[in-house]
């Protein structure tokens, strides 16, 4: 098992920790696993000042002993497996894979600022009525990184910065 995957001139580690870097190594991209999954149980807040941002409340599912869970329609929360580390000359968009849309599931995403370092997190959605089942490690969205003009001179330091580290 590899542990990062160095791309571009720069020999930076884009990724850390993969589960099988060569498997999850696309033509365009790294596929990123499932780590954790979590419930919502409540609401959130969104502000134009950070200070307004809450938020919510969620529950860690648990994985059968075979590392299988069900899940029903509707929100989840995702942590992926990998340690993402996105150099201060790129900026990454994660898709989700094509068999978890035919499967009736999606997970919209944002991007991925350039000098992120952290284990990301997403939305899964659901919307098959019937559910699906996931097992722990499944090989959820793939991460494409783009060169940027240049390195960033406001490199991301939110509040994400270093999530799951």
């Amino acid at each position: 098992m590899q542990a990062e995957r160095r791309l571009g001139a720069t020999g930076a580690a884009f990724i850390e920790g993969a589960l099988d870097l060569e498997a999850q190594t696309q033509s365009n991209g790294v596929e990123l696993t499932l780590a954790t999954i979590e419930r919502f149980l409540g609401a959130g807040a969104l502000g134009f000042e950070n200070a307004d941002r809450r938020l919510p409340p969620t529950e860690a599912l648990d994985f059968d002993a075979d590392g299988w869970l069900r899940l029903d329609p509707g929100a989840y929360k995702v942590r992926y497996t990998e340690t993402v580390n996105v150099p201060l000359d790129r900026f990454a968009i994660a898709r989700p894979r094509s068999s978890l849309l035919r499967m009736g599931a999606s997970m919209p995403t944002a991007l991925w600022d350039s000098g992120f370092r952290g284990k990301g997190e997403g939305l899964l959605l659901v919307h098959n009525p019937h559910g699906m089942h996931l097992r722990r490690g499944a090989r959820l969205i793939q991460l494409v990184f783009f060169q940027a003009d240049g390195p960033s001179q406001k490199p991301y330091s939110g509040l994400y910065q270093g999530t799951g580290l």
